[in-house]
């Protein structure tokens, strides 16, 4: 049965008064009408409303799903909203498993209840319709600079007025150290993302994010915003000092000097937004080894040692400038470490050359006892840049036939010895996994039969042996459940020695 009501007329009044569509609103008028049903004919029953959108009237159906029969004298699961397959194929033989049969009911006269319900869950339906329209719109504006009034200093944070119905948060640890805000303060932040919260969709802002130096960096310097100058990397340590490295493909172009401003004056609008904080402004280039050494500036880099293996650069300074190049704190080798991507150590120029000494009468020794070479021969080799046996061994005969004085016999005699060398080496390491170590060995109770077992195993050493079980243990010992916890127990001694 359908009935007229004003419906159309309440949905259009309400679109426009809240800003949002006829559908929304027909949406929450049906879920009201839901709750209406129910309340008539019970809690339990599965119930649907449509509403037609273009007259207003609307026609109530109760759902049932249907469900295989149950074994003899066996009620159904849910039967307020299950109809067993049998019953519902007397209507329609071909009906399955997992359809729905849907009833019509009386529909219920929109009255005061439901009329509440319907107030209640428009209510709801427009807060998070607005809240999505603002998502939407703000989605956009994801890694720009939004401007805001702080509207509520809360525990969890602050929480800025964006307009328009819209809030941000800024959290605690999102704001610069020295910083302080109390309600109708005006603040410019960082939109990082917009998360879905259980209130909807939540705004958050930061005014520690890196992106957020970049950005005003954008404004300040026009270059940047163009596209001119490109912002390569960033560091920072919020409030206190920060590094970006820039670079332009224009040649005319000086990057640094277009970022600092005449006298300065464009980093330092930077710098007092961010309440002082300092930017070091560098120039990026393609080579780790020269990007490092703008980065460090201006400490004046004596040498610098890399190894690419570990992504590590050790550098050295001159002493008069070993606090620089460190600074307060480690800051600046932090930030310069977090800028390059590399892990830098920072040395004076003595312990540098103290180092790279030692180094090579290390490498000297290796090279004339393991190849039986001569001093002079080593020391060749050392200069022309060779530091391990397996380079020897294995680079391009051409680079080791450009060295002065080495013909194609010195050549192969040398890569063969080498070869021996690396061979001889394999062979002990395999010999050593099949060996326990002489701690493994010292624990009371492991004699060679015990010891044999426990290397089959590939149990080697004492930590090995420490973090197994005693079931492990038994596994492939002849032991008690007491003599392998004895000596689990044993091999663990040295964790919980001072």
């Amino acid at each position: 049965m359908s009935k007229e009501i004003p419906l159309k007329l309440i949905v259009g009044t309400v679109s426009n008064e809240k800003g949002v569509s006829e559908e929304v609103i027909f949406e929450a008028l049906e879920a009201a009408l839901v709750s209406a049903t129910k309340k008539r004919y019970g809690a339990h029953i599965e119930v649907r409303v449509v509403i037609n959108r273009k007259t207003g009237t609307y026609e109530t159906f109760r759902i049932w799903h249907v469900v295989a029969d149950p074994e003899l004298n066996q009620p159904l699961e849910l039967p307020f909203s299950q109809i067993t397959l049998s019953a519902a194929q007397v209507d329609d033989p071909k009906i399955e498993i997992g359809d729905t049969v849907e009833e019509q009911l009386e529909s219920v006269e929109f009255g005061r209840i439901a009329a509440q319900t319907a107030k209640q869950v428009i209510i709801q339906k427009v807060r998070e319709a607005e809240r999505s329209m603002v998502a939407t719109e703000f989605k956009a504006k994801q890694g720009q600079l939004v401007n805001g009034v702080i509207k509520k200093v809360a525990r969890e944070g602050i929480i800025v007025d964006l307009g328009g119905n819209a809030e941000g948060l800024l959290k605690k640890d999102q704001i610069l150290p020295k910083e302080s805000y109390r309600p109708g303060d005006r603040v410019r932040a960082y939109l990082v993302e917009i998360v879905q919260d259980i209130r909807g969709p939540q705004i958050l802002l930061s005014r520690t994010h890196r992106g957020m130096l970049a950005e005003l960096f954008k404004i300040e310097v026009p270059e940047v915003g163009e596209g001119i100058i490109e912002i390569k990397a960033m560091a920072r340590d919020s409030g206190v000092r920060a590094k970006i490295a820039v670079k332009t493909n224009d040649g005319r172009m000086d990057p640094v000097g277009a970022c600092v401003g005449m006298r300065g004056a464009r980093v330092q609008a930077v710098s007092n937004e961010l309440g002082g904080e300092r930017v070091d402004i560098v120039l990026w280039d393609d080579n780790p080894a020269q990007f490092v050494m703008n980065a460090m500036s201006p400490a004046e880099i004596v040498s610098i040692v890399v190894d690419e293996e570990a992504n590590t650069m050790d550098i050295a300074v001159k002493d008069e400038y070993l606090s620089q190049a460190i600074g307060r704190n480690g800051q600046n080798i932090k930030l310069a470490s977090e800028l390059t991507g590399w892990t830098l150590n920072v040395i004076s120029a003595q312990e540098a050359q103290v180092k790279d000494e030692q180094e090579k009468t290390a490498l000297l020794q290796t090279f004339t006892e393991k190849l039986d070479l001569d001093q002079e021969v080593a020391e060749l080799l050392i200069a022309e840049g060779f530091t391990t046996i397996e380079e020897i061994a294995y680079v391009p005969v051409n680079e080791l036939l450009s060295i002065g004085g080495f013909d194609a016999d010195i050549v192969d005699a040398l890569r063969n010895r080498a070869k021996d060398v690396l061979l001889t080496q394999a062979i002990a390491d395999e010999e050593d996994l099949k060996k326990p170590s002489a701690e493994l060995l010292s624990l009371e109770g492991v004699d060679a039969e015990l010891a044999e077992k426990l290397v089959q195993n590939n149990i080697r050493s004492r930590d090995d042996l420490a973090e197994l079980s005693v079931d492990d243990v038994k596994e492939f010992t002849d032991l008690s459940d007491e003599q392998a916890a004895k000596l689990i127990m044993q091999a663990r001694a040295h964790w919980f020695a001072e």
